[in-house]
């Protein structure tokens, strides 16, 4: 049986720790299964940042890029039509079976597009969140990359209703879990052995984790200076552990907001992924608009606040440990959370660290049936 050839996209920070344990699972079908996936590694050049890329791919063990597009920043459009003008040739040279791509960035929508106009079979890991709000960029690639795709790993039972109510076959769908909490499951002793709290004086459970990046947060000066004086109003309290993403940093300097004197708001540069691990299980509570973070907290049953109107990941609220606040309700709603119990939630279920191999099973799955499909056409007798 021949191989089956994958190319597998990652072009941002978040795709970063969901490609990883899809190409350990990978590996491990190879090593025992005599090598039935081909596989390559594209990277677009979406994050390009050595703080926001390659620290990553060291810590989480991702090889080398077979292919690293090196498209930069740019406005959406830009962005997106540099990476389907540069990813086109490698389809056409490499001739995959499957474009694999995951989560919501611009990568995970012009990869899709270009597989999809070369008649390529398109997987999408991470299919059918929805937050429903189509001011969201990260939503209109959600929404048009699950259009094309040919198979639709979900993370949780409220995806796949999300698909089903859009008319997606129900066969083209599959529940997998949560890749994203099988990074954090191989990643835990590593994370537990970070000095990231030693570093920075941080006891367990005496402090408060923030990111924050998104436009609707960071990008006007209102809304921007509102949230750092509730950090500083916080950081009286107990210490304030803020790594800065540089969209962030570059508009409080715009803004000409300043971060005071107080030693308990501690401004740091971007993080790796073990030190933000070690930050989101040891947490007090955590303050974000991160997806990703959404869901490490809902995992390790830490108390989060998601600035934001919405979440594509309401499994996390309506079972694990996220609430959504807003700039008018934030002060209210700390009180509130500190004045309540350490951890809280639930796992949800497939959350196990086994959703890349899930996945890696329904690739095999595939491969094997339409192989066996193809045997018994060649088989059968040709007509008189």
């Amino acid at each position: 049986m021949r191989r089956l050839k994958l190319l597998i996209i990652a072009g941002a920070r978040p795709n970063f720790m969901k490609i990883a344990p899809l190409i350990k699972a990978i590996q491990e079908r190879n090593a025992g299964d005599s090598g039935v996936l081909d596989w390559r590694l594209v990277h677009t050049g979406q994050h390009y940042d050595a703080r926001m890329s390659h620290i990553f791919f060291g810590e989480l063990g991702i090889p080398a890029p077979d292919v690293n597009l090196n498209v930069g920043s740019g406005s959406h459009a830009t962005q997106t039509a540099n990476i389907m003008k540069e990813f086109e040739p490698v389809c056409i040279a490499e001739r995959p079976d499957w474009v694999v791509v995951v989560g919501d960035v611009n990568s995970t929508v012009a990869c899709s597009l270009v597989a999809a106009k070369l008649q390529i079979n398109v997987a999408h890991v991470e299919a059918g969140l929805r937050s429903y709000d189509r001011t969201m960029p990260e939503e209109v690639n959600r929404v048009v990359t699950d259009a094309l795709a040919n198979l639709l790993f979900t993370p949780s039972p409220d995806a796949d209703e999300n698909l089903k109510r859009e008319g997606v076959a129900e066969e083209k769908i599959v529940l997998v879990g949560n890749v994203m909490i099988d990074a954090i499951v191989a990643n835990l002793e590593s994370a537990r052995r970070s000095t990231v709290l030693d570093r920075n004086a941080l006891s367990q459970k005496g402090f408060v984790y923030v990111t924050l990046h998104r436009p609707s947060n960071v990008d006007d000066p209102v809304s921007l200076n509102s949230i750092m004086l509730e950090l500083t109003r916080m950081a009286r309290q107990m210490p304030v552990v803020f790594p800065m993403h540089p969209r962030t940093r570059k508009m409080c300097s715009e803004f000409g907001i300043t971060f005071g004197e107080h030693s308990g708001l501690k401004i740091l540069d971007p993080i790796g992924y073990h030190d933000s691990l070690c930050l989101a299980e040891n947490a007090r509570f955590v303050l974000t608009d991160s997806g990703g973070l959404q869901e490490e907290t809902t995992f390790f049953r830490t108390p989060c606040l998601t600035l934001r109107p919405n979440t594509e990941r309401p499994i996390t609220i309506s079972l694990g440990s996220n609430e959504l606040t807003t700039t008018e309700t934030l002060a209210a709603d700390i009180d509130k959370v500190l004045g309540g119990p350490v951890r809280c939630g639930e796992v949800p279920p497939l959350w196990d660290g086994r959703a890349a191999h899930r996945i890696v099973d329904t690739f095999v799955g595939v491969h094997t049936a339409e192989a066996v499909g193809r045997e018994h056409k060649e088989k059968q007798p040709v007509p008189c």
